[in-house]
């Protein structure tokens, strides 16, 4: 399968430019820690996987989990003051509403075998 372009560009292309981006803003006035940095760039990451699970219609239901993740981790960044039970307990009900989702939208790549009665 061929690698998804955006806007002409591969995905790790973007991925760096708004790693750099995040490196000039902090060298240049941005007042924001590694961690703080780290985090924006976690969050580019999981939203680039949400598209690209968008744009070729597979593994969305990863995608968006992972984005949550990283939209939790940007969220304590800066400074959200979760316990890890809280946490936990969102990612849970994250995981569990996109499972229920996910099942909507699955089906069986070959009909079922039909058993046929014992003789």
């Amino acid at each position: 399968m061929k690698t998804p372009l955006i806007f002409g560009r591969e995905p790790a292309a973007w991925l760096t430019l708004v790693a750099i981006l995040v490196k000039l803003a902090a060298a240049f006035g941005w007042n924001a820690s590694p961690e703080v940095q780290a985090a924006v760039n976690g969050i580019a990451a999981a939203a680039m996987g949400l598209l690209i699970a968008w744009m070729v219609h597979d593994g969305a239901g990863a995608a968006i989990i992972g984005f949550a993740q990283g939209a939790l981790a940007l969220a304590l960044g800066y400074g959200l003051d979760w316990s890890a039970d809280r946490q936990a307990i969102v990612m849970t009900a994250v995981t569990i509403a996109v499972g229920m989702w996910d099942r909507t939208q699955v089906t069986a790549p070959v009909p079922p075998k039909r058993t046929l009665p014992a003789a």
